[in-house]
Order: C-alpha cells, then structure tokens, then sequence
C-alpha cells in the first residue's frame, strides 16, 4: 500500500513538473482593424493598421448634432503624433504637445464644466449655467461639450 502511495506521489509530482512552460515570444506581425458604429446617437469609427515596428490609425465620432472629432495618429521610430480635427464649440488651432489640433468651430471662450460619459470622462465647453457632458471615445477619456441644465 505505502509503494502505491509512493508511486502515485511519484507520477503527481512529475505531471505538475511537466506543467511549466518557458513563454514563447513572437516576433511582432502584421496587423489591420476596423469598425464603424452608426446609429441614432451618431457614428463613431477606429480603423489602425500596423507592421510590427510602426503603427498608423484614426478614430472619431460624429454625435447626432454634428459635433465631430477625428483623430489621426502614426506611432513609429519618431514617437506618436497625432492630428485631431474637430468642430467642438470652444476649441481654436492649436498645438499643443505633438499633437495638431485642427478646429473648424468659432473662437470663443465659455466656462469649462465638469464631463462624465461610459467607459470615462472628460472636460467640457459649457456656457453660463450650463453642465458639460463627455464623449469619451474608445473607453478612455473625452472632451465633451456643455449641454443647457
């Protein structure tokens, strides 16, 4: 009996020592995605293309009153850069960062309001006695703009 328990002991210990595995690295692959989301609250859309050592994309959304914002981005061996397009009340031609900001709304300045959206939150533009409400886009954290309380 104290043998079978030994044997049994014996082939347990040598199952679980089989059980370790070195991680095998791949080498970086080729890679493309995309999606577009159009519904009655607007469209939003990603799409990225990659290499292995470099990576292009965009993504954006258009809400269901028109404010739109797009994004495009190259990562690569000269570090991200993004280009963003919108129409956002309250944003002007700027650059901040490595990031162009290209604005087609009117310049003008009204109060920043706190933002909240699914999946993150964000800032927002927002006139007198007005809340902001974020678009956050991909999970992360937007801008939003202000809408009348």
């Amino acid at each position: 009996m104290i043998s079978q328990l030994f044997v049994l002991a014996a082939l347990t210990v040598a199952a679980f020592a089989n059980l370790h595995h070195e991680p095998i690295h791949h080498a970086p692959q080729p890679y493309k995605f995309g999606y577009s989301v159009k519904d009655k609250h607007g469209e939003q859309h990603r799409e990225e293309v990659g290499d292995g050592k470099n990576v292009k994309g965009s993504y954006g959304f258009t809400d269901a009153r028109g404010i739109h914002r797009q994004v495009n981005y190259v990562a690569d061996h000269a570090g991200f850069r993004a280009q963003v397009k919108t129409n956002e009340p309250g944003t002007a031609n700027q650059n901040p960062a490595a990031v162009h900001i290209i604005s087609d709304a009117p310049y003008g300045h009204g109060g920043y309001a706190s933002a909240a959206g699914v999946g993150g939150a964000g800032y927002g533009y927002g006139d007198l006695g007005a809340a902001g409400l974020g678009y956050p886009v991909n999970g992360g954290y937007g801008v939003g703009y202000g809408l009348l309380a």
